[in-house]
């Protein structure tokens, strides 16, 4: 369990801690380059308002990235713009982040277990 909190919160630890550091290195630069690009091409992080179904499940896949996440929301970077001609562009990147992620965490255990 351990090493799946680990591989959640920095995408890529799981399989950097299994010691396969050539897969840990691009999940790490992967997921967190198209998560800064989302951010850079003013996506948002959504908010946990389960009110709006589709917003509430979005805001899961965003936290779906680990630390990124809360440090972007810390630094105030989530807030995305409306009105940019690439909102769509980054609030996908930012979503697809996550989730790619999640898989990533899910092959982590995988390999742990010796299914892989």
């Amino acid at each position: 369990m351990l090493l799946c909190l680990a591989a959640w919160a920095i995408p890529g630890a799981g399989h950097l801690w299994l010691g396969r550091r050539a897969k840990g290195l691009i999940f790490l630069v992967a997921i967190t380059l198209m998560f800064t690009i989302g951010l850079a091409v003013h996506g948002r992080l959504f908010p946990f308002d389960f009110s709006e179904p589709f917003v509430g499940l979005m805001a899961v896949a965003d936290v779906g990235v680990g630390l990124p996440y809360f440090i972007a929301n810390a630094l105030g970077a989530s807030g995305g713009d409306v009105t940019a001609a690439t909102y769509e562009y980054g609030n996908t990147f930012l979503i697809v982040a996550g989730l790619l992620n999640l898989l990533v965490v899910i092959d982590a255990y995988d390999v742990a277990l010796g299914r892989k």
